[in-house]
């Protein structure tokens, strides 16, 4: 009983160990989509992995390359359909490659305005706007008749097209823990893969049947039929867990908090003035500028604050307090992520490998063209080896990224951070810089196009397996900023295969398809000490600025 007593009183004196405080992206929300069945689930994958085949199959509709003075197709359509497109339309081919460039560079920046409006509207009307808005765009372009208005409907269709490649990942991020992610973000991104692929063919295909404008219809037909599938999707996306939501409504908050102890202040000096005489004319200013500060005060660092607004607390407040656009600000979230050293670094790291990934198809298409006299199908048919290994690299490489972080994990016990899953990467990073430059060389010496196929296949492999790890980590590494965090790679990739896209050709005219993927060699080599000094010193640069934006000191 003695001892008993005393273990009773040890226990009363211990110190209660404090409860685990959960971040953002796991507050407490009503029907979670982390807890939804597993055929939900897949569901919602299906159906963003569908859609985000539009940006791929879209900018391969048709492509500008130069041979034998007239201007040949790298995606979709063959020569021919270029013809028509000059014929019919009476178009240049600057102005046809003009429309390919503001492609890239609109479906590569747009992201970041789709990527700010969805953490207000939710992810669902995001969806329907955009395939709307491309659904027009290619309607409207297969019935154009001029060359500039099918300029502006390319530039249409690069605006709801890009909307997806954001999101898509975001989506997935609110319906997933860290540990299951890596997997589906290589389904999922193995469907974007698939249009560079396809496009070629399927261009192909309808062009010699039909003509240029079938393609349009086609992809009018399969957007639209996007855009019907997401009228009953259920919407993932919950304002409880976004770090850009709850730091607008605690600044709007702020600001009718502020604006109210002003009024209050105003009051009480003019019920004041009407008994005791105001010697100081400036006293009520005073008034108005301590309420200013207030509002400063109040405004100052609430990304500090990591925990959404109270709902028990807040509850009349918060239905009453309505966002609207003015309180959309594409850029502040995007400055978070660049900011922090781990993210700038790698998505470096991730915009050099989809460079390369852009320069080989287009300048695969232009070698088989010249050197092999292959036509647009014949091209598609040794592209399709490339996407299918970056097919496999992205699942098989997803799937080898999460057991490689549950098994570090575990290892930790059971504490987890982003960087674990980098690790992953290590393996394919031996094979992905020979593999480049053998399939330079091979294409230099023009031996048998099996040769070609399979370095096309390896290289697509090893370097999407490290890609899908590295979108897995942007997602990881900025939690409730996760859908900011991927429109800004998606603008690191659109500025990125603009430029490879400019360069590519010159450089395989002046140094060869050897001289240029020994280069691509070195920078594959390059974009892996990134990822690797990632590994090495990300945790401490995300630890670092999370605690300066909670306000903590890091000494």
């Amino acid at each position: 009983m003695a001892n008993g007593h005393q273990n009773a009183l040890e226990d009363a004196q211990a110190p209660t160990k404090p409860a685990a405080v959960l971040d953002i992206e796991h507050a407490v929300v009503v029907d979670d989509p982390r807890e939804w069945s597993k055929p939900r689930k897949l569901l919602v994958v299906a159906t963003v992995s569908a859609a985000s085949m539009i940006a791929g199959l879209g900018g391969n509709t048709y492509n500008r390359e130069h041979h034998d003075a007239k201007t040949l197709s790298l995606g979709g359509l063959p020569s021919a359909a270029i013809s028509q497109i000059e014929e019919q339309l009476h178009a240049s081919s600057g102005e046809i490659s003009l429309s390919l460039s503001l492609f890239i560079v609109i479906q590569g920046a747009v992201p970041l305005l789709w990527s700010a409006l969805s953490e207000f509207w939710g992810r669902k009307r995001i969806y329907l706007v955009s395939t709307a808005l491309c659904t027009v765009g290619c309607i409207v372009g297969a019935l154009s008749k001029r060359i500039g208005v099918l300029i502006g409907m390319r530039c249409i269709q690069a605006l709801g097209s890009s909307a997806v490649i954001s999101l898509g990942a975001a989506t997935l991020a609110d319906i997933y823990e860290p540990s299951q992610r890596g997997t589906m973000m290589g389904i999922y991104y193995s469907a974007p893969l698939l249009g560079p692929s396809l496009g070629p063919i399927l261009g192909g295909v309808l062009t010699e049947g039909f003509n240029w404008r079938a393609t349009f219809w086609f992809l009018a037909i399969f957007t639209g039929v996007c855009f019907m599938l997401f009228i009953p999707f259920k919407d993932t996306f919950r304002r409880e867990r976004s770090l850009v939501y709850q730091s607008a409504l605690k600044r709007r908050l702020a600001h009718q908090s502020a604006k109210g102890s002003e009024a209050s202040s105003l009051s009480q000096v003019t019920a004041v003035s009407r008994i005791v005489p105001v010697k100081d004319e400036k006293s009520p200013p005073k008034a108005s500028a301590a309420s200013k500060d207030g509002i400063v005060a109040l405004e100052r660092d609430l990304e500090k604050q990591q925990q959404p607004v109270s709902t028990e607390t807040d509850a009349a407040p918060l239905d009453e307090v309505k966002l609207t656009l003015a309180d959309v600000n594409p850029v502040k979230p995007i400055v978070h992520v660049l900011r922090r050293m781990n993210n700038l670094t790698i998505l470096a790291a991730s915009g050099l490998i989809f460079a390369f990934s852009y320069s080989i198809a287009y300048t695969c298409s232009r070698t088989l063209a010249n050197e092999y006299g292959y036509n647009a199908l014949q091209i598609g048919l040794v592209l399709l080896s490339y996407g299918v290994g970056s097919l496999f690299g992205s699942v098989l490489g997803g799937r080898y990224s999460d057991y490689v972080f549950r098994k570090l994990k575990a290892q930790n016990g059971g504490v987890s951070s982003a960087e674990m899953r980098l690790q992953s990467t290590i393996a394919p990073m031996f094979f992905l810089p020979p593999s480049v430059i053998a399939y330079g060389w091979v294409c230099e010496r023009h031996v048998h196009v099996a040769a070609i196929c399979v370095m096309l296949f390896l290289s697509g492999f090893f370097s999407i397996s490290i890609y899908s790890s590295t979108l897995a980590y942007i997602v990881d590494a900025n939690t409730g900023r996760s859908s900011s965090a991927v429109a800004t790679n998606s603008a690191f990739r659109g500025l990125s295969a603009f430029v490879a896209a400019e360069i590519a050709v010159p450089l395989q005219v002046s140094i060869g398809d050897g001289g240029l993927y020994t280069l691509w060699g070195g920078l594959m080599l390059l974009s892996e000490l990134l990822i690797l000094l990632v590994w090495w010193k990300g945790g401490a640069w995300r630890e670092k600025w999370e605690l300066k934006e909670r306000g903590v000191s890091s000494s």
